[in-house]
């Protein structure tokens, strides 16, 4: 069964922080821990995947794979997870720096007043096989807003700017008495900006975005597979009032091919020959990606025999070297006859006697031993 999206496995976006994460893996963890959830082995399970995800996106490196690559990034450096414990979480992560967070020890959120950073983008992007084989590098059209010409990504009718709040001074939150405490809240004029804009823009109306598309140049590397993301760092949406842009995340979708299947590195290739070829051995014309190669059926060849092209399968991603590609014979038997066909056939079957299936007179024999 195909692995959960470990973002969503922690209930956190893509933009999360180090701190979000590891809140939110304390909070879930908690509630599925083994030790509060004895012999219910669902929520062991949950445990399991949560440790799971939770040891990807703490660790900075492992993180920047997984985005890169989705599974495929982390799945051949990991080496699994264990059964037992944590999985590369400890527990007292799941209780550390738990008072920071309550009285403000943490960082992560973003400052008043100050840009946010922009909405991540996802471009769905069809190849065909040898396309994610070998790799290419193609152009892409992303559908996504781009500060506004008219005002300069003001937001501003042209020849005016935004005025200071005066709700809140500019300062972007309003402080207000609760009892003994002195508390603060975003301002409601402003929404947190600390400027407004009296006469906005009627292209943007205000917003300093508008709508339109940026062509990107995309590099696929050779051996990616259906699932495969690929991230483009600051080609999301742009960030509003001077943050950074967002990221793109483009995911690959493979075509299937009408003749190879392919297994991990390697690819499967089924060829269908006669009996005579089967019997007598013949050479056949085998296809790779790259063109056709000599292949040499020895006499006696059984259908499903399989004969091993080293090197010729898929390369590796990321990585050296290629996969195999495996041919598989299957003997056809005919579905239909001439009468002179049958009667050299029939000789045949008379001439050969048991010798003419030797794998089956070995099996009967067999069954002869079982039950007598």
């Amino acid at each position: 069964m195909a692995k959960r999206d470990y973002y969503e496995i922690l209930e956190v976006n893509q933009n999360a922080s180090d701190t979000e994460i590891k809140k939110a893996y304390r909070k879930l963890a908690l509630k599925c821990h083994p030790d509060k959830n004895p012999g219910d082995s669902e929520a062991e399970e949950r445990f399991k995947e949560l440790s799971e995800a939770y040891a990807v996106l703490s660790d900075g490196q492992k993180r920047a794979l997984y985005d890169q690559y989705g599974h495929a990034g982390v799945d051949q450096q990991s080496g699994g997870f264990s059964s037992g414990g944590f999985g590369g979480a400890p527990f007292e992560d799941l209780f550390g720096d738990i008072f920071g967070d309550i009285f403000g020890g943490g960082g992560g959120g973003s400052r008043r007043g100050g840009g946010r950073r922009g909405d991540d983008l996802r471009y769905n992007l069809t190849i065909n096989f040898e396309e994610a084989a070998f790799g290419l590098e193609t152009k892409i059209q992303v559908p996504r807003h781009q500060p506004c010409e008219t005002c300069d990504g003001s937001g501003a009718k042209p020849g005016t700017s935004a005025e200071t709040c005066r709700t809140c001074s500019g300062n972007g939150q309003v402080r207000f008495q609760q009892g003994f405490f002195s508390l603060t809240r975003t301002c409601p004029d402003c929404n947190g900006e600390g400027k407004k804009i009296s006469d906005p823009c009627k292209d943007c109306r205000g917003t300093g975005l508008t709508r339109g598309q940026k062509t990107l140049s995309l590099k696929i590397p050779p051996g990616v597979e259906s699932g495969i993301r690929l991230k483009m760092n600051g080609e999301g949406e742009p960030g509003a009032k001077g943050g950074p842009a967002g990221d793109l995340y483009v995911v690959i979708t493979v075509k299937d091919h009408p003749i190879f299947q392919r297994e991990g590195n390697d690819l499967i290739c089924e060829i269908p020959i006669s009996f005579p070829q089967a019997a007598l051995g013949c050479e056949l014309e085998a296809p790779t990606l790259e063109g056709k190669v000599k292949l040499k059926v020895p006499a006696g060849t059984q259908s499903g025999k399989i004969f091993k092209l080293a090197g010729k399968g898929i390369p590796v991603l990321q990585g050296y070297g290629r996969g195999d590609e495996l041919v598989i014979v299957r003997v056809e038997t005919p579905t239909s006859l001439t009468s002179r066909q049958k009667e050299l056939l029939s000789e045949f079957a008379k001439e050969a006697g048991e010798d003419i299936h030797p794998m089956g007179k070995s099996f009967f024999d067999k069954v002869k031993e079982l039950f007598d």
